[in-house]
């Protein structure tokens, strides 16, 4: 899951330089249909996991649409709100998760952990805004904060779906699977919407941008991911959000020289504290046994 975190911090700065040159959904699209086509060899290789694509495309392709879901619906609150309002309410996942996590498993959640998922949200948001209070004060919200939201839900249900159906698969298989699902949820996006592909716009550096996307940001987050979600549990992984901005900031020092402000690092040590304290509390929990 570290290395899952550190793969999805990235993928905000590789998608930062290609902001602007294709549509959001056009480039989603490259994404799962990229990563889909790197595991079509390994997986038509293999009669075994030939042999389960069509049993296990029709629950892939549910757990996709979730994971689609989410990122139509970031797309568009993006119309009418800010990167900054999106990524404070992130910090929503972990404790939504939580709650539906309640409905799914009869999992329990004690006020010890509560507390732990509220102090979270204080530090990353802390993170977020750059340790300025003033900025979080005048935090409102608006039409497009109410649209992520609802795609907050959607990620949320994308991992409690992951584990809900889950049958003791190859993951490789489900994993394959759920980049053909994704990839066809946002064909039909970008049928609705009327988009072009633009496909042709990326050139020069943004094809090793687009690269980083395709293979460790879509191929290997979504194996991790899956693996996680299934051996953990959505709680416990979905809990590793609150490191997010950390990376981010650390990823920005180690590859542009960005220096990390002082008046971050109380939020950057309160969400590592709360991530520890998330994943000890699970840790009777039994986890689901794979193939």
């Amino acid at each position: 899951m570290l290395l899952a975190t550190a793969l999805v911090a990235g993928s905000f700065l590789a998608s930062e330089k290609l902001a602007g040159i294709v549509n959001p959904f056009s480039l989603t699209l490259l994404r799962f249909a990229g990563a889909s086509l790197l595991l079509l060899p390994v997986i038509l290789y293999n009669p075994k996991w030939r042999k389960k694509v069509l049993s296990t495309l029709p629950r892939a392709i549910i757990i996709s649409f979730f994971y689609a879901a989410f990122f139509i619906g970031f797309f568009e609150s993006l119309n009418t709100t800010t990167a900054l309002n999106t990524g404070t309410l992130f910090t929503l996942v972990p404790l939504v998760t939580a709650l539906l996590c309640i409905i799914a498993f009869r999992e329990s959640i004690s006020s010890r952990q509560i507390i732990a998922y509220l102090l979270g949200i204080m530090g990353t948001t802390w993170v977020i805004f750059g340790g300025q209070l003033t900025l979080l004060l005048s935090f409102s919200l608006n039409k497009g904060d109410f649209i992520f939201m609802a795609a907050i839900f959607f990620m949320c249900s994308y991992s409690v779906a992951m584990k809900l159906l889950y049958r003791n698969d190859d993951m490789i298989v489900l994993v394959f699977c759920t980049l053909i699902g994704g990839s066809f949820w946002m064909v039909l996006a970008l049928l609705i919407t009327g988009q072009s592909l633009q496909w042709e716009m990326i050139q020069g550096d943004s094809v090793l941008h687009m690269a980083y996307l395709i293979i460790g940001a879509t191929l290997a987050t979504v194996y991790l991911y899956q693996v996680t979600t299934v051996a953990l549990g959505p709680s416990r992984v979905n809990a590793y959000i609150y490191l997010n901005p950390a990376f981010v900031a650390l990823l920005l020092l180690l590859i542009d020289g960005v220096s990390i402000p002082i008046a971050i690092i109380p939020g950057i040590l309160s969400s590592v504290m709360v991530t520890m304290v998330l994943q000890r509390n699970k840790l009777n929990e039994a986890p689901v046994k794979q193939t």
